[in-house]
């Protein structure tokens, strides 16, 4: 007999305690982000603005090779659920080894094209020439996060939700200690302004790679016995996060070009208000991460009805998370603009930040089915849907900056809600009823 799994007991529980060290592992890098934020923000707009360009470029390199911990964490749950303990630990090192390639080449091919790159996101002057000062020194760090990401997949595949929470908690402590240390030049180091905020970033993230590869080999052996199968499997669900990522990637590159392009203030306001909301979908993901794991596991399993089980409970705990952040963000509106917005941006970042609050419980659930889809194996659908979200979205857009309304930074995020709801419609629609034959249908 089958021995049971710890959510088929208490279903609430298990969630509960794999979500919350992902939580906490989440929230550490965007909190980092909003670190830098509020240091460069003492640097004036235009650095802010250039902060905005940089962090909005390599968050999208970064994302379309996201795939290297997505579909590793997926493919371990399935491996796990079907018993097969030797693949689960050759997949995480196969992933690991293409991680670093891939970086490296990002940095030989990258380097040359980065005046280009703030040129192409609207960057002008003293911002586009701070933009290239941050992307330089950024991306040195390139390979270690990539590592880091297999190394964190294949960690939450095996059901693994701590050993990633304290890897991201220290080597985001390392970056706050020296984005203080490199920003304003604190005792013997000198100071680099944006570019010590990037600096940081990269130290922090080598250490954090060397931390994650030694965590592995120590609990989960060591085993390059991998089969050319497999490598061709993430390669395919690659080739469909690559497009689903491209996307997402186009989208907010279109909206922090649009508001970079109206002005200084706008840029500033957007890469605060953008910071923020990347730290609550990362927050967001908690669940969606941990859904992922126990869904692959049972549907590694064949337990159809019991990954559905799972769906329905990380959908329900999302929501309701999705409401707690929009009452916090309506009370916390003072403070944020206080820390993270210069004073020159205050009235172009108020009306904006009211649409991204009351956005958040739709927002919920299309991370929440993301993260259901993503365990089910269900690529090519989240490819596509992401794909029809998009271009109705930028649609939107285009249009908005044609017609240059009034507040355009607000008509920008709520065009990003229009994004955001259609997600979620697509990822709902595909569990429940189960549209196109999908893998948790019920036939």
């Amino acid at each position: 007999m089958t021995q049971k799994h710890p959510f088929e007991i208490k279903p609430n529980r298990t969630l509960l305690t794999l979500a919350i060290p992902v939580l906490f592992s989440m929230v550490a890098e965007p909190v980092t982000g909003l670190v830098d934020t509020a240091f460069v923000a003492k640097l004036g707009p235009e650095a802010l603005s250039s902060l905005g360009i940089g962090t909005m470029v390599f968050s999208s390199v970064f994302w379309i090779f996201g795939f290297l911990g997505i579909g590793t964490q997926t493919e371990v749950a399935h491996a796990l659920g079907k018993g097969d303990i030797e693949r689960a630990s050759s997949l995480g090192w196969m992933a690991a080894g293409i991680s670093a390639a891939v970086g490296f080449a990002l940095i030989l091919f990258v380097y040359p094209f980065l005046s280009n790159i703030a040129s192409l996101m609207g960057g002008e002057n003293s911002v586009r020439d701070l933009a290239v000062d941050y992307m330089r020194y950024r991306l040195l760090g390139a390979p270690a996060v990539l590592v880091v990401l297999a190394c964190f997949g294949s960690l939450r595949g095996y059901q693994d939700m701590s050993s990633p929470l304290w890897i991201a908690v220290g080597m985001n402590l390392i970056n706050v200690v020296l984005d203080w240390c490199l920003v304003f030049g604190t005792g013997p180091f000198p100071e680099m302004g944006v570019g010590g905020a990037a600096l940081a970033s990269a130290v922090s993230q080598w250490i954090g790679a060397v931390w994650a590869v030694l965590v592995v080999r120590k609990h989960y052996g060591f085993n390059t016995g991998f089969r050319i199968a497999d490598a061709r499997r993430l390669f395919v669900i690659g080739g469909d996060m690559f497009v689903r990522t491209g996307c997402v990637c186009l989208f907010l590159l279109l909206c922090t070009r649009f508001a970079t392009k109206a002005g200084a203030e706008s840029g500033a306001a957007h890469q605060a208000i953008r910071q923020f909301y990347v730290f609550l979908a990362l927050f967001l993901d908690a669940f969606a991460i941990s859904g992922q794991s126990l869904v692959g596991y049972f549907v590694g399993r064949a337990e159809r009805l019991t990954a559905r089980k799972v769906a329905a409970l990380v959908c329900k705990w999302s929501f309701g998370t999705g409401i707690l952040l929009t009452i916090i963000m309506y009370i916390g509106k003072q403070p944020v603009e206080w820390l993270l917005v210069p004073e020159e941006a205050a009235s172009v970042f108020a009306p904006a930040w009211l649409a991204v609050t009351f956005l958040q419980p739709i927002n919920s659930l299309s991370f929440a089915t993301d993260g259901i889809h993503l365990g089910t194996g269900d690529f090519r659908y989240l490819r596509n849907a992401m794909l029809a979200a998009v271009l109705i979205s930028s649609g939107v857009l285009v249009v908005v900056d044609w017609l240059q309304p009034q507040h355009m930074l607000f008509w920008i995020w709520i065009v990003a809600g229009l994004w955001t709801s259609l997600r979620a419609l697509f990822g709902m629609i595909r569990i429940w009823p189960g549209i196109g034959n999908g893998p948790l249908a019920l036939n």
